[in-house]
């Protein structure tokens, strides 16, 4: 003989415990996941529209003793004016020159072959950031 169980009468003691556990787990998942989803368009968001001003140093050559040259594209929105920093360095390292290069154009690429001055011979030159540059 097999013993089966009976189920408790439907209503009668009130919801299992099983059921408010279910209930609590499935709005804090909701809460939660909401939470990261806004989060995460969040930062997309500002990921995309913080950065004002980039630059890509494309090549640079060494034309002399005293100066370098360096091909700079330059994105930024065009209404608003761009600053670069460039750097030249020297063979051990040394920093042997720096140039602010500024992009007034209302343009939103621009491609600028600028001369750096150097006090030595330089051996490569960086490109550390843009920014959008003050106005006037």
């Amino acid at each position: 003989m097999t013993a089966t169980r009976t189920p408790l009468p439907e209503g009668r003691y009130g919801r299992s415990a099983d059921e408010r556990t279910d209930r609590v787990l499935k709005v804090t998942g909701a809460v939660l996941g909401a939470g990261m989803l806004a989060l995460l368009g969040w930062f997309g968001y500002s990921s995309v529209t913080g950065q004002e001003v980039s630059g890509e140093l494309i090549k640079f050559q060494v034309v002399s003793d005293e100066s370098v040259e360096a091909h700079l594209e330059v994105r930024k929105d065009a209404a608003t004016p761009g600053l670069c920093t460039l750097r030249s360095l020297s063979e051990s390292g040394a920093e042997v020159g720096w140039k602010d290069v500024r992009f007034d154009e209302r343009a939103d690429r621009i491609d600028r072959v600028v001369t750096v001055r150097t006090t030595e011979r330089a051996t490569t030159v960086e490109l550390l950031g843009c920014r959008a540059a003050p106005r006037g």
